[in-house]
């Protein structure tokens, strides 16, 4: 089965990050094709400053590599290194209706905390679809707060299809994350938008501070707790054995157990998961010529199998392109 997923490069990537979409791409790549992609398109809605952009881009590909992905199985790449994902955005522009782009959650929430209204916000629905489409991707990995993209997109390949009575797109699948949202220091969902993070690859030092800070209600230690509606339970359980995770559980409901001790042992485990995942980050940092050269050898790949999407896109609506 092919998976494809793709990653905004619109700051540091965080633990929401990580536990909402990257460890699933990570373990995909041993039981099927991957497909991951540095969405630097996307991006623009955002972030139009050229040189953070590169380099944000480039951070993308070192967290990945660090945290394991292997380009050997994954095919990791920058959307911009694919050109004919803005043609098939285009043309499933033509064949799909305003409202249904009136109907984007994210659209609307986005604007509502402050984004400007762009008509690269408002279609971003559109290049998402193509993103998906032009790689005839099975199925995508996303949170629960995603899968109406997902859905919108199954709806714009069922347009092209019908419209030119042909079958060039598969129809996506949601693959859902076991890990849907993942809360914030604040308990809203963890958002770079919200500044509510915990970033991967900080320093141990700063990201026992941001723990320390996890928002918890004002229950006594001796006090029974409630493990389901506690903020730093909900990280712990992301991180720790099942094991260790129910040991936890019970001592919230005995009491006699301060938050403090919580967000204690939760930096140990962050620390445990993600330090020698940091070490490796330093050492790519100084090859970053070997980054490069996984970039471009996936962009050469993902082209090649867009190109050949595209070749049966132009034959199915009647656009002629020159030969060579």
């Amino acid at each position: 089965m092919r998976i494809l997923s793709g990653v905004q490069p619109s700051g540091k990537l965080h633990l929401g990050n990580y536990c909402g979409a990257m460890k699933q791409h990570i373990e995909d790549q041993e039981t099927h094709e991957c497909f991951i992609f540095i969405a630097n398109y996307h991006a623009l809605t955002t972030i139009q400053d050229a040189e953070h952009l590169r380099h944000l881009t480039r951070d993308v590909a070192l967290d990945y590599l660090a945290l394991g992905l292997d380009p050997k199985k994954a095919c990791l790449f920058r959307q911009s290194d694919v050109p004919e994902v803005t043609e098939l955005a285009w043309i499933l522009s033509t064949v799909t209706g305003k409202g249904l782009m009136d109907r984007a959650v994210s659209y609307k929430d986005k604007v509502a905390r402050g984004l400007p209204a762009s008509m690269g916000l408002f279609s971003y629905p559109i290049l998402q679809a193509a993103d998906i489409l032009i790689y005839r991707s099975d199925a995508v990995p996303v949170g629960q707060d995603q899968s109406q993209h997902i859905e919108m997109t199954a709806d714009m390949a069922g347009y092209f299809n019908n419209t030119y009575e042909c079958e060039v797109f598969v129809i996506p699948k949601v693959k859902l994350n076991e890990a849907a949202v993942v809360p914030g220091l604040d308990g809203a969902k963890m958002s770079k938008s919200y500044g509510n993070t915990i970033d991967l690859f900080d320093a141990p030092k700063p990201v026992r501070k941001r723990i320390m800070s996890v928002k918890t209600d004002s229950t006594p230690v001796e006090d029974p707790k409630d493990p389901d509606s506690c903020n730093v339970f909900a990280l712990l359980r992301l991180l720790a054995e099942p094991s260790e995770r129910d040991a936890w559980a019970e001592r919230y409901r005995q009491g006699g157990m301060g938050y403090g001790e919580v967000k204690k042992r939760l930096a140990e485990l962050f620390e445990e998961r993600f330090g020698p995942a940091r070490e490796r980050r330093e050492a790519l940092e100084k090859d970053l010529d070997y980054v490069e050269d996984v970039l471009a050898t996936s962009g050469r790949r993902a082209r090649e199998v867009a190109c050949g999407v595209m070749v049966d896109v132009r034959e199915a609506c009647g656009i002629v392109k020159a030969a060579g």
